[in-house]
């Protein structure tokens, strides 16, 4: 009898143990399977991309209608797209270190003043980072307060050099698309786009190689402006207003500046950038193939 329990008490171990392997097996199983889940959500979740956009919001009511707008939109869509968003008024964090932390730069309108700012810059932009500039980031005239002072940003980088004029009032423009490229992916042809200020540059952007136009004012929209003042009505001309520099990953666009009750004294919002289909699927075009390592 002694002989029996003894057999039967190492049996019993036994089964404990082969039980608490196998037990032990799918708690270990359980464990990868949950690293694997967290890794894998954490994947998901994980911004494909960071934006960081400047801004100064403080010169014109219809700038400043966009501003807010942009950060909006772009706030919104960071969320449904799954980039991460951030902007600030505050130039300084234009420098190396911080924007270590970012793919892509926006400026919404300005620029950098400062010369530690615009150096920072270029060496983001000429190691390979990214950027997007609308409407009053290209502006500059001398003598204003904005002058063409910066040849690397205005007459290399973006091109276009000066500002020459402006249509007036914001108009709605028929814009042709032109050639291929990831940002024209899914554009028609021919768009009506929201109302705009359009500028007009002192250089010839068809004649500088390393820039490659996307997108010009179709002929159908001429006259396009409203005035009072006849020049502010354009009723010919070559007008481009989306482009890249090939040397960059950069876009531009004209596009930014919304339509304002100035006359009748209330300054109520009359139009603004965003809200329109394709004008909305070009700038996430654009973001997303900034967003993309070079």
């Amino acid at each position: 009898m002694p002989q029996f329990v003894k057999i039967c008490g190492i049996c019993g171990y036994i089964i404990v143990v082969v039980l608490s392997m196998r037990f032990m097996k799918r708690i270990l199983f359980l464990l990868v399977g949950l690293c694997y889940f967290g890794a894998s959500f954490a994947q998901k979740n994980e911004p494909k991309f960071k934006v960081l956009a400047f801004y100064t919001a403080q010169n014109d009511r219809a700038h400043i209608s966009f501003v807010h707008e942009a950060n909006r939109w772009f706030a919104k869509m960071a969320e449904s797209h799954h980039f991460a968003y951030d902007s600030t008024n505050n130039w300084a964090l234009l420098n190396s270190q911080y924007l270590a932390n970012y793919q892509v730069v926006v400026f919404l309108d300005t620029r950098p003043e400062a010369p530690d700012q615009r150096a920072a810059l270029q060496t983001y932009l000429e190691n390979g980072g990214a950027w997007l500039g609308f409407h009053f980031a290209a502006f500059a005239l001398t003598p204003s307060k904005f002058n063409q002072d910066w040849d690397w940003y205005h007459n290399q980088f973006i091109g276009a050099g000066e500002y020459k004029s402006n249509t007036w009032r914001p108009t709605s423009a028929v814009l042709r698309k032109e050639g291929k490229h990831p940002v024209l992916k899914g554009i028609p042809t021919t768009f009506k786009s929201s109302p705009n200020e359009w500028y007009r540059w002192k250089n010839d952007l068809r004649s500088n190689p390393d820039i490659q136009v996307l997108l010009s004012i179709d002929p159908s929209s001429f006259p396009l402006g409203t005035g009072p003042k006849p020049h502010e009505i354009w009723h010919s001309g070559d007008y481009p207003v989306v482009w890249t520099n090939k040397k960059y990953r950069m876009l531009y666009l004209n596009m930014g500046h919304n339509d304002i009750d100035y006359e009748g004294g209330t300054n109520t919002e009359l139009s603004f950038q965003f809200g329109n289909s394709v004008q909305d699927k070009l700038v996430l075009n654009a973001l997303k193939w900034l967003g993309k390592s070079k």
